[in-house]
């Protein structure tokens, strides 16, 4: 079955000495996984490779097979040509990281155009935009309203967020919680779209302790989630 789709690469492993082995979420198939052969053979393959950097947005054209756990790409190309996602050391360190978390967080083999149009369309305003450091914060908060557990806003007047019930409350009835001035900033972070001009400045402290509250937030709520190994190169990066 011919099946032609857009795609986002979340990893990449070399398989042998010559094959490649990407996993992608598609718009249209969910997370696919596929080979691409003798990548480092011939010279129109060595080409291609840098069309696989993490997070690349591509357009794909496939022989589907459902019975098959790894599909080959017939044709390909570029969807959107990031001009600094991949060459700003800040932006890099971040999509690396990010790359990581939706690996291990997107499993399903199913469509769904809502993340998939998500993920794409705040990967482009972040390319695009100059004033970005705090996007990684924002984007891991907004993505789980596509994957099924967004914090309750009802009551943000209250005056801690319970990580584990994912709602505000008027007592600590957690030892999981975030209050504060880190709720404060927890609380601008929800409140931000991506279509805004600019990003608030958050101290560098600051965001790495919103960050690990974050990362404890998906812990208790995603079977088996565990820091990303990239997470040491992303504080460094951001502490300097």
């Amino acid at each position: 079955m011919l099946v032609s789709s857009s795609a986002i690469v979340l990893s990449k492993v070399r398989y042998q000495d010559n094959d490649l082995i990407i996993k992608c979420l598609t718009r249209d198939l969910g997370v696919v996984s596929y080979m691409v052969k003798n990548i480092s053979v011939s010279k129109k393959s060595k080409n291609k490779f840098a069309f696989f950097q993490l997070l690349n947005i591509l357009d794909l054209e496939t022989n589907f097979n459902p019975n098959r756990s790894i599909q080959y790409i017939k044709d390909l190309k570029i969807k959107y040509s990031f001009k600094s996602l991949h060459t700003n050391i800040y932006k890099s360190s971040v999509v690396m990281f990010l790359s990581e978390i939706l690996s291990t967080i997107i499993h399903n083999e199913i469509e769904d155009v809502e993340l998939f149009d998500f993920i794409e369309d705040s990967l482009i305003w972040y390319d695009q935009s100059e004033d970005s450091s705090a996007f990684y914060l924002i984007f891991l908060m907004k993505i789980t309203n596509y994957l099924g557990f967004y914090p309750d806003c009802t009551n943000m007047d209250y005056n801690y967020f319970n990580l584990e019930e994912g709602l505000f409350e008027n007592s600590k009835n957690s030892k999981y919680v975030i209050s504060g001035d880190d709720l404060v900033l927890f609380k601008t972070i929800l409140g931000i779209k991506f279509d805004s001009n600019k990003l608030p400045f958050i101290d560098k402290l600051k965001k790495k302790d919103i960050l690990k509250n974050i990362l404890i937030y998906y812990k208790l709520h995603v079977d088996g989630f565990k820091d990303p190994k990239s997470l040491k190169v992303l504080n460094q990066i951001f502490a300097d």
